[in-house]
């Protein structure tokens, strides 16, 4: 049996693989919808996932098995329904993901649940110091990461007369694969992930490392979201990878290896999803009353004053995504300029993306908020308008998502920017 949850693919897939290498192996591959993952995903990330499964299903001549519940009670109730020898998983090594993982098992009994795999190149927990201690800082990661290196691409093609039909299955909860809440800017599932990248090596890659700071051009991958549902393995990438030559494919490895790292992060310390990962900054000065929730509603909307921040948000709210350079712009403009904590926008950025990655998301405001992984973090204080002049020199993205900053209706700057840094550093200086 093979039990899927960030790996909505068929390609690549090692649990699969696992499951089909015995002699006249029959498998069944399903997914549990958690009602406890609906209620916290927004509708962009509910939608990738839906159209994900949908594609999915379509690829097995509808023999995915969907049903909804816990994962404790449904995965056992059908391992049994099928009289499983085993459950294969790819690993999930955050919080959440390995609390169920447990749960799962401890109720399966004598039903093995093999983890085989993982969603990264390098599972959390495999790159250490010499001593075994976790990396805190990313580029001595980074260097042993490489030097550990990672498979090739699995092969799990498996015939369909292989995979288990479930409408020959009786009492196993089965549902249609839910509806999309929302209509995506960008197509979900495995083809889809394929295709993009295929067209990403031949026209982008080369101008990766110089134009991916460019939010006009937006000359990134746009493969987060491919990577956060598993539709596509980072295996398949560096093999394409490793076949280029120059600074873009470099450039983007280095980006995979920042997905793994921060999943090693929260890997060896989970507070960090939701908590400062630096401790230090648990006593900072933060706003949190009803002045602080207006100024956070017009960072949300938009409404700050500050065209280049307001042009990533308002870019967010319609299509679930927001270019990585104005992300950092945005969310050091929350921290250090508004004084609002990092979880609110770390929440709502999660709320809005397509490809909210917690690992990634949440230590990524961190960077920004300067209470993370970061050696000399929190003297890092974005001038969104210098930001501007720099990456969107001719205002072309600005003009793109706020239009006429000059329109009677665009409002006034709502702080000021040099007063509000120097706040920043003297609340730093309190503790």
């Amino acid at each position: 049996m093979v039990w899927l949850r960030r790996d909505l693919r068929l390609s690549d897939l090692p649990p699969l693989a696992a499951a089909a290498s015995g002699t006249d192996s029959s498998v069944l591959v399903c997914f549990v919808v958690d009602p406890r993952l609906e209620k916290s995903s927004g509708e962009r990330r509910l939608a990738f996932l839906f159209d994900s499964l949908r594609e999915l299903d379509d690829k097995l001549d509808g023999k995915l098995l969907v049903v909804r519940g816990r994962p404790e009670v449904e995965i056992p109730k059908l391992a049994h329904a099928v009289d499983a020898e085993r459950v294969h998983i790819s690993e999930d090594f955050a919080p959440f993901g390995r609390r169920r993982d447990e749960a799962v098992a401890d109720r399966l009994g004598d039903i093995e649940l093999v983890a085989t795999g993982s969603p990264y190149l390098v599972s959390p927990g495999r790159v250490t110091k010499n001593d075994g201690e976790p990396y805190k800082v990313f580029t001595p990661y980074f260097n042993r990461w490489r030097d550990h290196g990672w498979r090739a691409p699995a092969d799990s093609s498996v015939p369909s007369a292989s995979i288990v039909d479930p409408s020959d299955l009786s009492k196993t909860g089965r549902i249609r694969v839910p509806a999309a809440p929302t209509k995506l800017s960008i197509p979900a599932g495995e083809d889809a992930a394929t295709a993009r990248w295929a067209e990403f090596v031949d026209d982008g890659l080369t101008d990766y490392d110089s134009g991916r700071n460019d939010p006009a051009g937006d000359s990134t991958s746009r493969m987060s979201a491919y990577l956060k549902y598993g539709n596509i393995h980072p295996r398949t990438l560096a093999a394409d990878l490793g076949n280029q030559k120059g600074k873009g494919a470099q450039a983007y490895l280095r980006e995979l290896a920042f997905r793994d790292f921060y999943a090693d992060v929260l890997y060896h310390w989970p507070h960090s999803l939701w908590h400062n990962w630096n401790r230090q900054f648990d006593g900072i000065d933060l706003d949190t009353d009803d002045k602080a929730y207006e100024r956070f509603d017009a960072w949300k909307a938009g409404r700050t004053g500050f065209p280049l921040v307001d042009a990533g948000m308002r870019q967010l709210a319609e299509t679930g995504y927001m270019h990585n350079r104005v992300r950092m712009v945005t969310a050091s403009f929350l921290v250090k300029d508004l004084h609002l904590p990092w979880w609110w926008g770390a929440e709502w950025f999660l709320e809005q993306l397509v490809d909210g990655d917690m690992a990634s998301n949440n230590h990524g405001w961190q960077w920004a908020a300067g209470t993370g992984t970061d050696a000399a973090p929190y003297f890092r204080v974005f001038n969104p308008e210098a930001q501007a002049k720099k990456f969107d020199p001719d205002g072309e993205y600005v003009r793109r998502w706020v239009g006429d900053i000059d329109a009677d209706d665009y409002p006034e700057p709502m702080v000021d920017h040099k007063a509000e840094r120097e706040e920043a550093l003297r609340r730093f200086g309190q503790i």
